[in-house]
């Protein structure tokens, strides 16, 4: 692999209400904490919970095993808003989506948080990314292996 760029322009905010509305495409979407404003129908973004990726978002997050989980971090007042960048084929989507988890290391994301099993990967974000940061660079992390863990060129065997 080699060095590779993404640009990620971020459409949304949609409310979990209001899901039905999320891309039925491939792409890259955030899970945040958001208030919404009835009056002049508007968000304000709280917290950023979740990155992932989907071949289809709208279904993705309609479905997500973590509904619950996002939940319990919502506040009085507060509900879950949704944003979406899209991006094919899925190996680039996959790629982007570990750079951002790497990167912004959202709460309620696991895989992806502490390792980037990817060459360096430089993300630029525009559009709704709220709490997204707009231009940043993440490089491979040291990968595990059974005989030890590598690390910056040298090998430590387990004793």
């Amino acid at each position: 692999m080699a060095a590779k760029t993404y640009t990620l322009n971020f459409d949304g905010y949609w409310r979990a209400p209001n899901i039905s509305g999320l891309p039925a495409n491939s792409g890259i979407y955030c899970a945040y904490t958001c208030r919404h404003n009835r009056q002049e129908n508007t968000v304000s973004i709280r917290k950023l919970l979740y990155i992932g990726e989907a071949a289809n978002v709208r279904d993705r997050v309609s479905g997500h095993e973590r509904w619950e989980d996002w939940k319990r971090h919502l506040l009085p007042g507060e509900e879950l808003c949704f944003n979406a960048a899209l991006i094919a084929p899925d190996s680039d989507r996959q790629r982007a989506e570990a750079a951002m988890i790497f990167h912004h290391k959202p709460p309620c994301n696991v895989e992806y948080v502490h390792v980037f099993p990817y060459d360096q990967t430089t993300i630029s974000t525009s559009g709704r990314n709220a709490l997204l940061d707009g231009y940043f660079t993440v490089y491979p992390t040291p990968q595990q292996s059974g005989l030890g863990t590598l690390l910056g060129g040298t090998t430590r065997w387990p004793r």
